[in-house]
């Protein structure tokens, strides 16, 4: 069985299902409202689990009720939470989150994500060295992040770094991951690079191999000093786009041992089903429909 650990963070999206966006001052009426367990990396860390991978998850919730929520529907998705702190007297994360149309505007409040400290990380280091892999995003401090690289690294661990939301880094840390898996306008930021550059220009430019995510159009991969390589994207009727990166992003980490072309196919179908449902966490499929999906897409 895959181990993974993820380093990141743990919202309570709130979601409104619309007709279509909304425009400055205005106010229309939604269709439906839901509240669905999110978080870039808890995404991740529920993504994995139902792949069958073995997870562990470090990061922060509030003392609110969603914060209770939050960690029992980890657990109930079979997630070690011994790494999970709830801190006293701040809320819990939350993104909110409008759907129309099959895409989404998102706007994130950290809170208790905001607290995710370099002790906390090294805290989990025993777990860490025992991984197959690290999944870490930007949702948390960055100290926290630079903690994850700097130990993953010192116990020999491959780190995925999903940069997002997207900013330019150190190319010393970049040096230290085994991917990096951002889509076009994310590499840019991340480069510091003008946002025009040909997204394969920036993907020979990074320090560390790449996979981006191109949406429709699938990935494009390139590992060492390879030249970039394409996967096409799956079609799929769209219906929440939430949680599509996420899902990508541990699905590469669970079939990462397969091989780098197979993982990227893998985890391309594995986003196509999770984009054609509803939610983040609700549209992850498990392996056995992953399976199914290439079965009947060859």
């Amino acid at each position: 069985m895959t181990r993974i650990v993820v380093v990141g963070s743990i919202n309570m999206d709130l979601v409104t299902l619309a007709p279509r966006f909304v425009g400055p001052g205005e106010t229309i009426t939604g269709d439906r409202f839901l509240t669905i367990p999110g978080g870039k990396g808890a995404n991740q860390a529920v993504a994995a689990a139902r792949l069958g991978a073995q997870v562990a998850m470090v990061g922060n919730i509030g003392d609110d009720a969603f914060g209770q929520s939050l960690y029992d529907g980890l657990k109930a998705e079979g997630i070690d939470v011994s790494h999970v702190t709830r801190i006293e007297g701040i809320g819990s994360g939350t993104a909110s989150i409008t759907v129309a149309g099959g895409e989404n505007q998102i706007v994130v409040v950290p809170a208790a994500n905001g607290r995710v400290t370099p002790a906390q990380v090294e805290a989990a280091r025993d777990v860490i060295r025992g991984a197959d892999a690290v999944l870490v995003q930007l949702e948390i401090p960055l100290d926290a992040v630079e903690a994850t690289l700097r130990i993953a690294h010192d116990e020999g661990v491959p780190v995925i770094l999903n940069p997002a939301p997207a900013q330019k880094l150190p190319l010393e840390w970049l040096k230290q991951v085994r991917f990096i898996t951002p889509n076009q306008h994310e590499l840019a930021m991340v480069l510091g690079a003008p946002a025009d550059t040909d997204f394969r220009e920036l993907m020979r430019q990074a320090p560390c191999p790449v996979v981006l995510t191109r949406g429709e159009d699938g990935a494009w991969f390139r590992d060492k000093d390879d030249e970039p390589r394409h996967q096409a994207g799956f079609k799929v009727d769209a219906v929440d786009s939430t949680g599509a990166g996420d899902t990508f992003n541990a699905a590469l980490a669970v079939y990462l041992a397969e091989g780098l072309d197979v993982a990227v196919r893998k985890a391309c179908a594995t986003a196509a089903i999770a984009v054609s449902r509803l939610g983040a966490q609700g549209g992850m499929p498990r392996a056995e429909e992953v399976a199914a999906f290439l079965e009947s897409h060859p």
